[in-house]
């Protein structure tokens, strides 16, 4: 062979120079170095992963089963996710979170198991890196989003990288009652306790609702005037009183002002989702409360009471107590008065009880109405001695029962009349021994039998 002959090396450097027709080529032969299968075996294991327990790792998934998916991370063997690792959800099929070719970060458990297995966790190395997450977020006083997964006792579940548990009594501004059509919607909330040793996170949605509508509760409170008439919605009832949605904010109307009458307790008064008017008492911009009045909107039935009657008028009422010092009546709705023990017979009176009973039905004059201090005196003395009776009584008498200064004077009561007011003359006459005309005894002839009547015998 010639020396001239261009070598492999030199063609490829130089093709045109080192190829003349008809040359032959001179191929180097290279050589294998010997290697031992232990220093073989070495340098395969050199090639592979090293991995540790607690260990993150990442790799690619290559098979998906119902109950495992395996992961190729560069190790002598692929790591085994079990289902019940794969995710802080429960019960989820596994080819709903992974497909073949995702690339995964892990949590390696156990390098060898019992079996000899590679064992992995998706959820412990999604829940180590949320923890560094969620602290920062806590420490900045942020905000974490997710979607809820689960209603458990007392609250829900949200994936928030790891289970943060939102109570029931946080979700809104007022406690919701029925949890589950929160699942499967995205919640944004604060972190108002963290405990990694505990697992422990709980989550408040309500303060971030706080957080972001105190711009519009400042505005609707700045809005909000002492006086002001608002319509509203009952959203709770609770022993002191009730709380009104005025469609921004809830106010109070305590147990006092919802009536103008007593009122044992709210529940009486109103029902959740009534919608009623109320009145706006005073606006504490400081604390954010709105104290209410309903019986605001409504007529005092003092004022009404005062604008008709006068002092001097006959009332009918109702005996409500007894006192060492005289008896209450009820002559109105809402409206008592006292009947004081000098005023109860024209005779002498120890005791109240001598006169009158609790429930009994009686006349009563008005001697005294004090609006200012709601007190009005009245009289069963002087009602015996007549006078002029309230207007709301007068319409269930004959037209010839009074004069023309509105003084009672007899006649029968309209039988065509169904009131209370007649009623109340009936039982008042019966009680004092004579007939519906207030004149006639009960015992009495009726008109009919006068003439047969036996005439008394002569002396």
């Amino acid at each position: 062979m010639s020396d001239t002959t261009p070598t492999v090396d030199e063609y490829e450097a130089n093709p045109e120079a080192t190829d003349p027709v008809g040359q032959e080529f001179e191929y180097r032969q290279i050589v294998d170095y010997d290697v031992s299968d232990d220093d073989l075996e070495a340098l395969y294991a050199g090639s592979m992963k090293g991995v540790d327990d607690g260990q993150l790792v990442t790799g690619t998934v290559v098979k998906v089963d119902h109950d495992e998916v395996l992961l190729d991370i560069g190790y002598k063997s692929e790591g085994v996710i079990p289902s019940r690792e794969l995710s802080i959800r429960n019960d989820v099929d596994p080819h709903e979170l992974v497909s073949i070719g995702d690339e995964v970060e892990a949590l390696v458990l156990t390098k060898e198991d019992k079996e000899g297995r590679l064992i992995l966790s998706k959820k412990r190395a999604q829940y180590e890196r949320a923890w560094g997450q969620i602290e920062k977020i806590k420490d900045a006083e942020g905000v974490v989003s997710g979607p809820v997964i689960e209603v458990v006792k007392g609250g829900l579940i949200v994936d928030i990288g790891l289970r943060g548990f939102l109570p029931a009594s946080l979700v809104e501004l007022r406690r919701v009652r029925d949890l589950q059509p929160y699942v499967g919607q995205t919640l944004e909330a604060k972190i108002i306790e963290l405990d990694k040793n505990r697992n422990n996170v709980v989550l408040s949605r309500r303060a971030w609702l706080e957080e972001t509508q105190k711009e519009q509760r400042d505005e609707f409170l700045t809005n909000l005037k002492p006086g002001e008439r608002r319509r509203g919605v009952v959203s709770s009832v609770v022993n002191f009183g009730a709380f009104v949605d005025l469609g921004g904010m809830d106010g109070l109307v305590h147990v006092s002002e919802l009536s103008w009458k007593h009122v044992d307790h709210p529940g009486s008064v109103v029902q959740v989702g009534d919608e009623i008017e109320v009145e706006v008492l005073e606006v504490d911009m400081s604390r954010e409360r709105i104290s209410l009045s309903l019986k605001a909107t409504q007529q005092d039935p003092w004022q009404e009471f005062a604008s008709n009657h006068q002092v001097g008028e006959l009332v009918y009422g109702r005996v409500t107590k007894l006192v060492p010092f005289g008896s209450f009546i009820q002559v109105g709705d809402g409206i008592e008065g006292l009947v004081h023990i000098s005023e109860m017979s024209a005779h002498h009176v120890d005791l109240p009880e001598q006169v009158v009973t609790p429930g009994e039905e009686l006349w009563v004059k008005i001697i005294d109405l004090d609006l200012q201090r709601r007190r009005i005196s009245l009289s069963i003395k002087q009602a015996a001695e007549g006078g002029i009776v309230a207007a709301e009584y007068q319409e269930h008498f004959g037209e010839h029962a009074y004069d023309d200064e509105g003084n009672y004077i007899g006649g029968a009561i309209d039988p065509e009349a169904t009131s209370e007011g007649q009623e109340a003359w009936e039982q008042y006459y019966a009680e004092h021994g004579f007939q519906a005309d207030g004149v006639t005894p009960i015992d009495a002839p009726a008109a009919g039998d006068a003439e047969s009547a036996e005439e008394p015998a002569a002396d």
